[in-house]
């Protein structure tokens, strides 16, 4: 007998997933335990699970469905390119209407120079492009020994070999030996966790030169691009001080040194600019999209790529051994056509930035008041909490790190809000579309979570700073 909405019961789902399915980033044990979280249905920015309980989704899917669930105007568009031209590929000199089209309007919304575009299906598989490329791109002008990538720790770049590789996530270097050769990392601006005593400006500026540091202890004439996102997202929504972009930009145009923006999380809206880039004044040599593009309907990513890398590439790299099956997929790239007009015609980016963001920054902000947050910050349409025992001190629990980012998470889940737990920061990226009336429900929501968090960590001793341990 199928459950009201026309679906296996739960139980049923569940035995059949835990059989069968591996997920992605999961204890497989500890789900099949409990039963993975069945989600049937979505609507605006709002989820429903198989067992009919209504859920607020606060991180937009995975950081991408910027323009929230049921769009009509989406999936009329992957109908229609199905029925015209469902796939074909892009290699051997071939293209189709979407792809051209597509690359012609990134262009254009694109800052600086960025004119070139090399599809992908996901930013994980734009940031290998951006591998190959940057070490073809310095081989092509007789200097293959700048081969040298210098990403960030607790960066995230994806979970490809490659990706990971660039990305700094202890765990994920943890397994499969990574990172491969010819990738190091430099620590983070991460003022919270690691700025102590110094001022935020101090301390972006010290980050920062640590980039410079290391040039000079490998040697400007082996280092070939610096990857870093604006806003670190799956770090924790790590916002840079301000002093920090500036010197990064100054370091890498200094030393010769191509500077890759990850703005697969910050890209199209979600900073209250169409990119973080723009709302750093950053100019990227090459830029990595996905999420936001196609506002995660299907799957799509990108390297865009800055007219003197492009045309090097052009002149003199021959041809560029590399692609994916699935690079410029006609049926994806109208979807992400479409989703780039409604988000010009509804002007959703300037919305962000002139109503919605500056209201979440305001709403968000009272949660700092609570006993249980050290720090609540936001940028554009993302947002984090860094739950403390010791707030005032920034102080970090004595137990493991993640006990009460797990905590809240679950409690969260129980309330009907999607928040994220990173460690123990808590955070948010929810649709771009969201009203005021829904961010007033979700900071309400939020707060009732923080109060049973703070009582559950009470009752079980966890109310506890690491100096005190």
């Amino acid at each position: 007998m199928l459950a009201p909405d026309n679906h296996l019961p739960t139980a049923e789902l569940q035995a059949m997933d835990a059989a069968h399915h591996i997920h992605p980033f999961t204890d497989r044990a500890a789900m099949t335990k409990r039963g993975a979280r069945v989600i049937t249905r979505a609507d605006g920015i709002y989820l429903w699970d198989s067992e009919g309980n209504k859920l607020l989704d606060g991180m937009a899917g995975l950081w991408c469905v910027g323009l929230g669930y049921g769009r009509r105007e989406l999936i009329d568009v992957a109908a229609r390119q199905m029925a015209q031209l469902p796939f074909y590929n892009t290699f051997f000199q071939t293209t189709h209407p979407p792809a051209a089209l597509l690359s012609a309007k990134l262009a254009q919304l694109a800052p600086g120079a960025l004119n070139h575009v090399f599809f992908a299906g996901s930013g994980s598989e734009a940031n290998d492009t951006n591998l190959r490329m940057v070490r073809h791109y310095w081989a092509s002008l007789g200097k293959p020994e700048k081969s040298v990538i210098i990403g960030r720790k607790n960066g995230y770049h994806g979970s490809t070999v490659a990706a990971a590789s660039l990305g700094g996530m202890g765990p994920m270097h943890a397994q499969g030996g990574l990172p491969i050769p010819g990738i190091v990392h430099i620590d983070q601006p991460y003022w919270y966790g690691e700025g102590g005593d110094s001022s935020p400006e101090e301390f972006g500026l010290a980050r920062a030169r640590l980039l410079e540091s290391e040039i000079e202890r490998i040697g400007e004439d082996k280092i070939a691009a610096f990857i870093a996102e604006p806003v670190q997202g799956a770090g924790g929504v790590i916002i840079p001080p301000d002093s920090y972009w500036p010197e990064i930009s100054r370091i890498c145009k200094e030393r010769e040194i191509l500077l890759i923006v990850d703005e697969v999380i910050t890209g199209f809206g979600r900073t209250g600019n169409w990119f973080g880039s723009d709302t750093f004044d950053i100019t990227p040599d090459i830029m990595t999209i996905a999420k936001g593009m196609s506002s995660g309907y299907l799957p799509i990513g990108a390297s865009l790529i800055a007219d003197h890398v492009a045309d090097v590439l052009q002149d003199k790299g021959g041809e560029f051994y590399h692609g994916y099956t699935y690079s410029g997929h006609p049926t994806t790239c109208a979807v992400a056509l479409e989703t780039l007009r409604i988000m010009q015609d509804e002007r959703v980016v300037e919305r962000v930035a002139t109503e919605t963001a500056p209201y979440l920054a305001q709403r968000w902000a009272t949660l700092a008041d609570h006993p249980l947050i050290g720090e609540a910050r936001s940028c554009g349409m993302m947002a984090a909490i860094e739950l403390s025992p010791e707030p005032k001190a920034r102080a970090p629990f004595a137990a493991k790190t993640g006990t009460a980012g797990f905590i809240c998470r679950e409690i969260c889940f129980a309330n009907g809000l999607i928040m994220r737990s990173v460690g123990d920061t808590m955070i948010i990226a929810p649709p771009l579309v969201i009203t005021k009336t829904e961010i007033d429900e979700m900071i309400v929501l939020a707060a009732k979570c923080l109060d049973q968090t703070h009582k559950a960590l009470r009752k079980d001793g966890l109310l506890v700073p690491a100096s005190e341990a």
